[in-house]
């Protein structure tokens, strides 16, 4: 099984960007508990700050891979260009987040994605993406 993780904005600056509501932990340390954890998947992962280049990678492995975890960041309230792309792929994507955006300003309530995706995991920490992978499998 091949599941391919993308991240979107700011979401490199995990372990140093608002520790009380993303942690302390790096993406990166968090990936290779991932990996030691299911060994059986081949996972993979990508980030940018870039909308385009999120569209570009969900394109990308979105007709090869059996699973696409995304976590757009802020894009999520923005960007119907990735609600899009979502559903012109035909490998299923599980929108994560980390924190509960719910519990957040209004304005993180909307989602362009959610409509597209197979799920939405959201309000677990970086538990989100381990919970995604598990509804793969």
């Amino acid at each position: 099984m091949k599941i391919c993780i993308i991240n979107g904005p700011n979401l490199n600056l995990l372990g140093k960007r608002e520790p009380e509501v993303y942690g302390s932990e790096t993406f990166e340390d968090y990936f290779e508990r991932l990996e030691h954890k299911f060994p059986n998947v081949e996972l993979s992962y990508y980030q940018s700050n870039i909308e385009g280049e999120l569209i570009g990678k969900i394109q990308e492995v979105g007709f090869s891979f059996d699973g696409i975890i995304l976590n757009a960041g802020a894009y999520t309230h923005t960007s119907i260009g990735l609600g899009d792309a979502i559903k012109a792929v035909t490998t299923p994507v599980i929108e994560v987040h980390i924190s509960n955006t719910y519990a957040r300003e209004s304005f993180r309530h909307q989602s362009y994605l959610s409509g597209n995706a197979k799920g939405v995991i959201l309000g677990f920490g970086l538990k989100s993406y381990d919970l995604a992978i598990q509804s793969f499998l």
